[in-house]
This record gives C-alpha cells, structure tokens and sequence, in this order.
C-alpha cells in the first residue's frame, strides 16, 4: 500500500496533524486486516508516562498496543529506527496501565505500522515487554 500524499503538508502543517493523518492511514490498514479498534491515543496521567497510539484487538481476542511512526525520508534510518528502546518502555508502560483496568488480562503484543514515502509497513510483534 503507498501512502497517500499528506492533506497537511507544507509548512503550516503542526505535528500533531501529520500525526493523526499517519494513525488514520493506518487505522484502516489495520481494520482492512481484520482488526477492530478498541481506544486511540491511550495517554497514561501525568508527566513522563506514556501513550499508545491505537489499541486494536484480533479477531482470536489478542489485544494490540500499536505505535504508528511516518517520516517523510528514510534518512537516519527511517521511522522504524525513530523507536528507541526508550520509546518501547514507554509503551510497555501505558499498556500495563491499560492492561491494570482489565478485569482478566489478555493475551496481547506490541506492533508498530511505517510510513515512509515507499509505503505502509505493518511490524507484528515487533517488540515485547520482555
């Protein structure tokens, strides 16, 4: 799948716009796989917590804690190597907090989706809380 051009491209564009035009695309990758969308942008209260940007679940029931990552050039390794190990514990972080709600405790993974200007890149399993 290529990457549709940004609606919010050019200068005037904010982060959080070109973000949310990443997650979209994503979001219906993901939902064209078969995944349903549980909660969007999961933020953890207070400063230096985390947030995971779409939280998906599987047909079979495993929940899905996604980090979506757009660049506009594969320079500097591109969006995949933009998810430090810092960034992982971050997002291992909001998803124990998320997962501390749950009544039963699902199965679950950490996925991330690249967009790049080559296309989408769907990672499943792409790190664990290990």
């Amino acid at each position: 799948m290529v990457f549709p051009h940004d609606r919010t491209a050019g200068a005037s564009a904010s982060t959080k716009s070109v973000g949310d035009v990443a997650e979209d695309a994503a979001l219906r990758h993901l939902q064209q796989a078969g995944l349903r969308l549980v909660q969007r942008n999961y933020r953890t209260p207070g400063r230096g917590g985390g947030e995971i940007d779409l939280i998906m679940r599987t047909p079979d029931g495993t929940t899905v804690f996604v980090e979506v990552r757009r660049r506009a050039s594969a320079s500097y390794g591109g969006a995949g190597a933009s998810i430090s190990a810092t960034k992982q514990r971050r997002i291992i972080f909001a998803a124990r907090h998320y997962l501390m709600r749950l009544p039963v405790t699902p199965p679950c993974r950490f996925d991330v989706v690249l967009l790049e200007p080559q296309g989408l890149q769907w990672l499943p399993a792409a790190f664990d809380a290990g």
